[in-house]
């Protein structure tokens, strides 16, 4: 566990540094679990993330932009109204909980004082964000709600007393001494690292693994030492943010971790930015994940759809592709009428095309005569012919729509909820999906696709469609004609734009490393990514969403760098 007691203790250290004394200027619901507070300290405007969510609850600082709801949830509301315009006297960590609390001071309606108390618990699936009335020590409301019958503890509704989580009783770790580690430890019982989370507050088996690493050889004098050491690393702030790269996985923690072997890590100079790097996309796909779960689905089905008629049209090929035989015989039976009579099964006729003079066998009607016959070959040939032209067409149809749900599933793989709904009204708009039924709304035309926007290294803008609809209005009328154009080669991908027609080698690369990351080959390496200016990319007559021709192109080779892409957005 990365966000244990004491990686709580240092982002409560952080936030107080950076907040407190601070304005709330605005409060954002953005997502269901998720709220955004506009923070004015310190001469400073920062933006303070607290997440509830089961799997990716935080608090920390970001640089990341949300986009808000035209109508703000009903517990955004109720917080506006008592905490925006407020001060923020304290901010500190319950006893080695992972629970946060903020005492916001501010005026209500009357203009007198009140004082809230926002309480942040960090705790998985039983995460929550809760304001308290800090005199009676009520809860106003809550981001989740917890019934009595869910929890016995603890009722957490409007109106009820806030309670604490159950206190599980066990030794803050900045009040130990060597004495008291070594009476909470057996060493004759072994698993030391699990009884050091067994009896010391906000320790969890990350940071008990890495003290008995750090210890050596493990014994009464080293492990005391060696721990209570780690600890006071922590209370001097000499930490170092990383997030480490293990076996296929990632984990972050606040301070050095060396009993890890790992393939790559990266520190960071805050821990709001360690959070920020590493929850980078995780939340954004999980919620895309649960909207576009139908849309991938029909996609799929759709894709698979295409495959099946493909194999069926090409087995109809086989037997249309027999129209040359057909063909022959025509010709052959007009060739020999003479030596044919009526109520003849077959015939057997030497085949003038071949050079050897080999003969052939032709299946004859008996009810039919030999000019009859001919004929019905002849029919046969012109039926089977036509069939192949329209079967190949069928065939390029099924071909066309199999890469436009490709180019779709890769967009979904790179998509903000926005996008989402882009992807359906496109669905929509092309036929494929039924309107959905909406009451007492009218549908917003005309609204322009929000293009996201990135900044390179020297200043430069490029801009990044991330669907098909922000492909089009990017490429065919936001783009000037001598930008540069970007789209990974015969790979489904976004279209990038760099805002000049003569950007710098570096802005070159780092646009084309942006269209590889939002490309089908994120995961590849040396990705071929195709460059030219707007004016020599064209969409064709009739095509799908998206989809251009391009000329005059150059091919660069990338590795797509998500650090390089995180840096480079603008936020």
């Amino acid at each position: 566990m990365s966000f244990d007691g004491l990686f709580t203790y240092a982002i409560t250290k952080e936030l107080k540094n950076s907040l407190l004394n601070g304005k709330v200027t605005k409060i954002h619901q953005p997502y269901k679990y998720d709220l955004i507070f506009q923070i004015r300290s310190g001469g400073k405007n920062h933006r303070l993330f607290l997440s509830a969510h089961p799997s990716y609850a935080r608090i920390h600082l970001t640089n990341e932009a949300y986009d808000n709801p035209s109508e703000p949830p009903m517990f955004c509301m109720l917080l506006r109204k008592h905490l925006e315009g407020g001060i923020i006297e304290n901010i500190e960590q319950l006893d080695m909980e992972r629970i946060i609390i903020f005492d916001i001071k501010s005026r209500n309606e009357l203009g007198d004082i009140t004082e809230k108390r926002l309480m942040i618990e960090i705790m998985g699936r039983h995460s929550n964000i809760i304001l308290v009335d800090k005199e009676k020590d009520m809860i106003l409301d809550s981001i989740k709600h917890l019934s009595p019958a869910v929890n016995r503890h603890r009722t957490v509704l409007p109106g009820h007393q806030y309670v604490l989580p159950p206190s599980q009783g066990k030794v803050n770790p900045f009040e130990a001494d060597e004495e008291t580690v070594l009476k909470k430890l057996d060493f004759n019982s072994g698993k030391l690292d699990k009884q050091l989370v067994e009896q010391f507050a906000g320790i969890s088996p990350l940071f008990a693994k890495e003290a008995l690493y750090r210890s050596g050889l493990v014994n009464r004098k080293t492990l005391p030492s060696t721990f209570l050491a780690m600890i006071a690393e922590l209370k001097e702030e000499n930490i170092l943010p990383s997030i480490y790269y293990h076996d296929k996985k990632e984990l972050f923690y606040m301070m050095r971790l060396t009993h890890i072997e790992t393939s790559e890590t990266k520190t960071f100079t805050t821990i709001s930015e360690l959070l920020d790097r590493y929850y980078y996309g995780k939340a954004e796909r999980d919620r895309v994940k649960q909207q576009g779960n139908d849309l991938e689905r029909f996609i799929i089905n759709e894709k698979k759809k295409n495959e099946k008629k493909i194999k069926k049209l090409e087995a109809t090929l086989d037997q249309a592709e027999k129209a040359n035989q057909y063909q022959l015989f025509g010709e052959l039976l007009t060739a020999n009428l003479y030596s044919i009579k009526k109520g003849d099964k077959t015939a057997e006729v030497i085949n003038y095309y071949d050079e050897s003079g080999s003969t052939v066998i032709i299946p004859l009607d008996v009810q039919k005569s030999p000019s009859e016959n001919a004929q019905k070959y002849f029919s046969k040939y012109q039926k089977a012919k036509n069939s192949v032209e329209v079967v190949q067409e069928q065939i390029s149809i099924a071909n066309d729509e199999i890469d436009y749900f490709e180019r779709i599933i890769q967009q979904l793989e790179s998509a903000s909820p926005r996008d989402i709904e882009e992807i359906r009204e496109e669905l929509i708009e092309g036929g494929y999906l039924k309107p959905r039924q909406s009451r007492g709304t009218k549908k917003k035309k005309n609204i322009k696709p929000i293009i996201e926007q990135y900044v390179a290294s020297d200043g430069t803008e490029i801009l990044v469609g991330k669907n098909n609809k922000q492909n089009e209005y990017l490429t065919n009328k936001l783009a000037a004609r001598d930008d540069l154009w970007f789209h990974t080669k015969d790979i489904p991908g976004s279209h990038v734009v760099i805002r000049s027609k003569s950007p710098s080698n570096e802005t070159i690369l780092e646009a084309a490393n942006i269209a590889a990351y939002f490309s089908k080959a994120r995961n590849s390496s040396s990705v071929p990514v195709d460059y030219t200016a707007i004016r020599h990319v064209k969409k064709p007559n009739g095509a799908k969403p998206g989809y251009v021709i391009y000329e005059n192109q150059q091919t660069i080779f990338v590795t797509p760098d998500e650090d390089l892409v995180f840096r480079l957005r603008k936020g």
